[in-house]
């Protein structure tokens, strides 16, 4: 016998004496084999990412790039329609037909409808970004943005055939529940399907949209402005209907997140996510790919699915509380004076048409440095850019301030108009295109969807009020500030500096293992940039 020899006892009965049996092991070890070939392969694929240089990774995942470059267009739709309403209570046409006489004699939008106008788009996105968590936790990242975009198609209608502000404010709270869903999923997609060099150019794609969205609104806005017939603000309404069509059917061929394909169990899908994302160079061995995404989500496995109160627990509350902190600190730090900066410059003293025109070339400006902070957040880094330029920023309010201070003359609102303008556009060189990589970058995995979509709940809870404060300060119907809102601004930015000094931590050039693990040990949040995670560690 191979494994068991045969002894006669005292009674002549046999019994077996076993031997070591090396059959009976067999299987561990090949598990053993497995889970460490499985690690070996998560590892290399890291390192892979970790070595790879902004341009190289470019060129091995070109189709990383231009999907996300398409998910990023979704917030255009966002962005025209916040615009549109700064441009519309700004427009002589639109302040004929719905406007009331200021105490100057001039038709102005009434401070609490400008407002309520304003608002009405957030309120609907507070909607959408609750509901758009479990639904892309359900569903996927693809098919909660394909049909947000179709919804977007009917909403529309109620917009333009509007013949009132209150079924003006409707429609902008209906536009707001898509909106929602596009600004959840669109950082957290985009973060998850490039290599960890592109993270900050793919999530800074949103602010550069953001600023596309605008020229857009800008120059159909210059040309449309003098018109005296309703068509002024009728044909920009339309307009509208230029997107969610062909957006849709772009993104119904995207490959969906391979990250939330592993989460789902879907290993051979996410496996040929990886393959439609990458060059032939790459998609070789795509398993490496998903072994180093298991192995990062094993990290924070759990039997039970993702929910709402797992956000505010344990150390998912820090990261949490980042994500809304740099939402709503966007409203905090001249965020708004950008996306008024038409009607700023009205209340400033320049005339209508110069206004217009400020204002489109304040929004290309934007794009341009939008451009130029993928080169300083990718090699300066996150937490350097938004914390030192929300100080830069808080100077500039200040200033503004001080402009609005001085008695009324052409050279006060040249100085106020120079200011405003420094201020929207300084504004996507430092802390908006930053906080974009941020909010992509700090969630757990697995509650990437639900946090993205609490932090812009945040964004708008902070934003309405902001709203109402930023139109009773510069309407005059209001308390008519001008120029001096920025000493307001100034002091909110202030308080936004402190506390991301003390509790931003620096997630440049880390895998998302490193940051879970970071979170984790609780490292202090200004010694992140100097501590070093063994490739090997799983906690």
């Amino acid at each position: 016998m191979s494994n068991a020899d045969v002894k006669v006892t005292g009674s002549d009965l046999p019994e077996v004496e076993k031997r070591p049996s090396h059959v009976e092991n067999s299987a561990d070890l090949d598990a053993n084999a497995k889970l460490a070939e499985y690690k070996a392969g998560a590892i290399d694929a890291e390192n892979a990412e970790l070595r790879m240089g902004v341009l190289e990774a470019v060129r091995l995942y070109p189709m990383a790039s231009l999907w996300a470059f398409t998910m990023s267009c979704t917030i255009i739709m966002e962005s025209y329609c916040v615009f549109l309403m700064g441009a519309f209570v700004a427009m002589d046409q639109f302040k004929k037909e719905y406007g009331v006489l200021d105490i100057h004699g001039k038709m102005q939008i009434e401070a609490s409808w400008q407002s309520a106008l304003q608002m009405g788009g957030p309120l609907g996105a507070i909607i959408g970004v609750v509901i758009a968590g479990p639904i892309t936790s359900k569903i996927g990242y693809r098919w909660a943005t394909i049909g947000g975009l179709m919804v977007l198609n009917c909403f529309i209608f109620v917009f333009y055939f509007a013949n009132s502000l209150a079924v003006m404010f409707v429609s902008q709270l209906l536009e707001g529940i898509p909106w929602g869903v596009f600004i959840a999923n669109a950082p957290a997609y985009c973060s998850e399907i490039v290599p960890i060099q592109l993270r900050a150019p793919a999530t800074q794609m949103l602010q550069m949209f953001w600023a596309i969205g605008a020229i857009i609104v800008g120059g159909v806005c210059y040309v449309y402005e003098g018109k005296m017939e309703s068509s002024a603000y009728r044909i920009p309404i339309a307009l509208q209907w230029m997107f969610p069509t062909p957006l849709a059917i772009l993104l119904y061929m995207a490959p969906e997140s391979p990250w939330w394909l592993v989460r789902k169990g879907r290993l051979e899908e996410a496996a040929n996510s990886v393959r439609r994302l990458g060059s032939a160079k790459v998609t070789t061995n795509p398993e490496e790919s998903v072994a180093m995404m298991r192995r990062t989500i094993d990290l924070e496995k759990t039997d039970k699915e993702p929910s709402l109160v797992e956000l505010f627990r344990g150390t998912d509350l820090y990261r949490t509380l980042i994500v809304c902190g740099v939402y709503a600190a966007q409203n905090l730090t001249g965020n708004l004076i950008a996306n008024q900066a038409v009607y700023f410059f009205r209340q400033a003293g320049i005339d209508s048409q110069l206004a217009f025109a400020l204002g489109l070339i304040t929004s290309a400006l934007q794009t341009i440095f939008v451009m130029l902070s993928w080169i300083l957040t990718t090699y300066l880094g996150r937490r350097t850019i938004y914390v030192w330029g929300s100080l830069i920023n808080v100077c500039f309010l200040v200033a503004l301030g001080i402009a609005g201070s001085v008695p009324a003359s052409n050279a006060s609102s040249l100085a106020m108009a120079s200011l405003g303008l420094i201020v929207s556009v300084g504004f996507t060189l430092g802390p908006a295109p930053a906080s974009w990589v941020i909010i992509g970058e700090t969630s757990a995995i697995r509650l990437r969807p639900l946090t993205t979509g609490i932090g812009r709940g945040a964004y708008y809870v902070v934003n309405i009020p902001c709203i109402f404060l930023a139109t009773y300060m510069l309407n005059p119907t209001g308390v008519d500030l001008g120029g001096r809102c920025g000493y307001v601004w100034g002091a909110t930015g202030f308080v936004c500096f402190i506390v991301a000094y003390f509790w931003l931590p620096e997630m440049k050039g880390r895998s998302y293992r490193e940051i879970d693990i970071m979170f984790k040990r609780k490292i202090p949040a200004r010694k992140w940039k100097e501590t070093v995670i063994d490739i090997n560690s799983d906690e």
